[in-house]
């Protein structure tokens, strides 16, 4: 082992242990909260990516790459979209082979309605902390966040 690199008692190891614990805790309230809704969390992060862009269509390779998952699980998660009418299927105009998916207006109002579940619990969750708190995690999550994004291949 490099001598940098962190190890048990280390600020650096405990953040990930940290960022993981909190990982779980929170996939676990959210799958709680949208259960009513029929929408496991892990539909809900994929609306989350469309919702972005709500023009722009993928194809299951693109969002098997932006997710890092290989592409079957992708394919089961996207026909379970399409079948509750969240997501549309039409054929890319450069290549009809290609099928791209889009969320639909009804995969729109699902998100949005999620969102409005959640939001509760976000509050409740840092409920008390100052805004320069807020803003710091913030700030340096998003670091985090980029540098991982940037280093997906190592």
């Amino acid at each position: 082992m490099p001598p940098d690199s962190p190890r048990p008692g280390d600020k650096r190891y405990q953040i990930v242990t940290y960022v993981g614990i909190a990982d779980q805790l929170m996939t676990t309230m959210a799958n709680r909260v949208l259960a009513d809704d029929g929408l496991p969390l892990a539909q809900f992060v994929m609306l989350q990516h469309f919702s972005h862009q709500p023009d722009r269509g993928h194809g299951v390779g693109q969002v098997a790459d932006a997710f890092q998952v290989p592409q079957p699980g992708v394919t089961k998660m996207l026909q379970r979209l399409v079948k509750k009418g969240f997501l549309a299927v039409r054929g890319d105009a450069a290549d009809g082979r290609i099928k791209l998916h889009f969320i639909t207006p009804a995969g729109l109002d699902a998100h949005r309605a999620a969102v409005a579940r959640l939001m509760p619990e976000v509050a409740r969750m840092f409920d008390g902390w100052p805004p320069d708190d807020i803003d710091r995690l913030h700030g340096l999550l998003f670091r985090l966040k980029t540098w991982l994004d940037r280093d997906r291949d190592g």
